[in-house]
């Protein structure tokens, strides 16, 4: 395997900063980090970023994510391993991710689950979350980045 290129983010030096920047923001937001990587993980899944599911896997067990949910985040409505909360944001993470699959995908009831959960900064940090993923997830696709090659 080898990648087309370098991911984009480090051949244009100036962009990986302010992405760095937002994700700063993200972890500001109030959300326990174990939600975020389960988000980050579910849309690398989703997404089929080897690279990011890897990475994802590795950050998401140092964040104290246990074995269980890691193994079972891709089928996480039908396990035992997640709260309420964690589900609310892993549906709002899916919906947010294949929005192309269905008009109006992120529909009023999965964000008002959500919504129940989390308050406005919350919510932020898990949209800021799902779409920063999303970015690098494509360019990663794209690119072929390979899974572990980043450390």
């Amino acid at each position: 395997m080898q990648s087309r290129m370098q991911n984009p983010a480090m051949v244009l030096t100036d962009a990986m900063g302010p992405i760095q920047q937002v994700l700063k923001a993200v972890q500001t937001g109030g959300v326990d980090g174990e939600i975020l990587e389960l988000v980050h993980l579910r849309v690398s899944q989703i997404n089929g970023c080897s690279a990011c599911v890897d990475g994802g896997t590795k950050t998401a067990r140092k964040a104290g994510v246990s074995e269980d949910r890691l193994a079972t985040v891709v089928a996480w409505r039908e396990t035992p391993y997640f709260t309420e909360e964690e589900r609310a944001a892993l549906e709002l993470a899916e919906a947010a991710t294949r929005m192309a699959d269905r008009p109006g995908a992120v529909t009023d009831e999965v964000w008002d689950a959500a919504a129940s959960y989390f308050d406005e900064r919350q919510l932020a940090a898990i949209v800021l979350m799902i779409g920063v993923t999303n970015m690098f997830n494509r360019l990663n696709a794209t690119t072929r980045q390979i899974a572990g090659a980043w450390g």
